[in-house]
């Protein structure tokens, strides 16, 4: 099943994607979809609607972010053997992990807003989950079956916000529109395996990141099995996997993004995305 939440930001709706790709609406039998409706016995519930009996949603309407009230953004960086290389970065030999902040997040072709001050914007393109069972120290060959389902991510960053302080990595991850989200959340029946989908970015139609899930360094269970030793992992978490190479902070020359720039990105079975970058006049000091 295919879920999205559509209509202007703040007073989104939930609907479903039925078999012909067309918009049907979930409203008012549901009033949203919320982190807490990813566990099994509501998804349950939801596989049992007859999509194709919804009534269709006319025109084009915005989609939001497919998830409503996400609190938690786990990040993992120097996931891809690739990236790592690109970067000068060794293989870690464990999951590297981070936050980013939930108000980050936005939909799938919002604008993204970035200060004037910014000057090193990179893009990342990422494999998404969210967690529908939680638990603690979840072990490596049942982590699978914790997973609502996926959604395709990019993880936009200012690279000079989280170096200049140290590794800051939250500081140039966090902004307001730097998590776009979506379009949509396919359940993880839909998706067999995880580490077979391709992942693409494009920056003003040229291809910029191109990889495959399978070239992670780390899987997504094993992400999740090593995160839950920390920390108990609860319905609604989300989680962002890492990028493939062809970042811009690694290009040769660096190669930024600037106002009006528009970026495309992917992952296979899960939907894209397309943003144009515009400016906020005040900085973050």
């Amino acid at each position: 099943m295919k879920i999205v939440r559509y209509g202007p930001a703040g007073e989104e709706r939930p609907g479903a994607i039925d078999s012909a790709g067309k918009l049907r609406s979930l409203y008012p039998l549901l009033r949203d979809f919320t982190g807490d409706m990813l566990a099994p016995e509501c998804l349950t519930m939801l596989a049992a609607i007859d999509v194709e009996k919804l009534p269709l949603v006319p025109g084009n309407p915005r989609l939001g972010v497919p998830v409503a009230g996400i609190q938690q953004i786990i990040a993992v960086g120097a996931n891809y053997a690739d990236h790592c290389a690109e970067g000068g970065i060794e293989i870690p030999k464990q999951p590297m992990v981070f936050a980013k902040s939930a108000g980050s997040l936005c939909g799938c072709e919002d604008p993204t807003v970035i200060p004037e001050s910014a000057k090193t914007f990179d893009w990342e393109i990422e494999l998404a989950l969210l967690i529908g069972t939680g638990g603690r120290d979840i072990p490596h060959e049942n982590a699978l079956k914790h997973v609502a389902g996926y959604s395709t991510a990019i993880d936009f960053s200012e690279r000079s916000w989280m170096l200049q302080y140290g590794l800051q990595l939250q500081l140039g991850k966090s902004l307001d529109t730097f998590t776009p989200l979506g379009p949509w959340f396919v359940t993880a029946d839909e998706i067999q395996d995880p580490q077979t989908l391709d992942l693409w970015l494009d920056v003003n139609g040229e291809r910029r990141q191109r990889g495959n899930t399978a070239q992670m360094v780390f899987s997504v269970a094993r992400i999740i099995a090593f995160v839950s030793q920390y920390q108990t992992l609860r319905p609604g978490d989300l989680i962002v996997t890492g990028t493939p190479g062809g970042v811009g902070h690694c290009a040769k020359p660096p190669h930024y993004l600037k106002i009006g720039d528009r970026v495309s990105a992917g992952v296979a079975k899960l939907g894209n995305h397309s943003h144009e970058v515009r400016a906020r006049a005040d900085g973050p000091f």
